[in-house]
């Protein structure tokens, strides 16, 4: 018997509405997350293996990449953790010697944190790393199977931020 799948991601035998809906790992909901998720693994035991780096750590070290100096506030909103959540991973940065504390010449209660020549080589791999993943990844599309993805992966991205801000609001 064959199946058909809807939009909303239910799965039912073809011609037969009166059997239960699949279970909820067939939705595009969990199909995405169970995606990310294998990258995300992907991309931890790369980066373990090109740089040492926990995964903490390489977010961090992503994050300041070849900017300015940022202050550790800045660092803990541009990895959706707490100042508290990413203090542990900056003191194994501070004493591998991957980065660098000074204060902010603007406000001397603030610090600033930047990456050191050893972490800017760890940025780097990290950033060669992720471009290798992306094209392994991609590899298979076409062109305009590429920009269909990313266009609907944009859609489904406001979709998505919009239903967070609902949920925030149904409190």
């Amino acid at each position: 018997m064959s199946q058909i799948e809807s939009r909303g991601g239910a799965t039912s035998p073809a011609g037969d509405e009166s059997e239960p809906s699949a279970p909820i790992t067939v939705m595009l909901s969990s199909r995405l997350m169970v995606l990310a998720n294998l990258l995300k693994r992907g991309a931890i035991l790369r980066y373990k293996r090109l740089t040492g780096l926990s995964s903490v750590e390489f977010g961090l070290v992503a994050s300041l990449g070849r900017r300015p100096p940022m202050s550790v506030a800045r660092l803990a909103e541009a990895v959706g953790q707490d100042k508290g959540q990413i203090s542990r991973a900056l003191a194994n940065l501070l004493t591998r010697k991957l980065i660098a504390k000074s204060a902010n010449p603007k406000d001397s209660r603030e610090v600033l944190i930047s990456l050191t020549k050893a972490g800017l080589a760890a940025h780097d791999a990290i950033v060669d790393g992720a471009q290798e993943r992306n094209r392994r990844l991609l590899e298979d599309l076409s062109e305009a199977e590429f920009h269909t993805l990313l266009g609907q992966v944009d859609r489904l991205t406001a979709i998505a931020a919009e239903m967070l801000e609902s949920e925030k609001n149904a409190r």
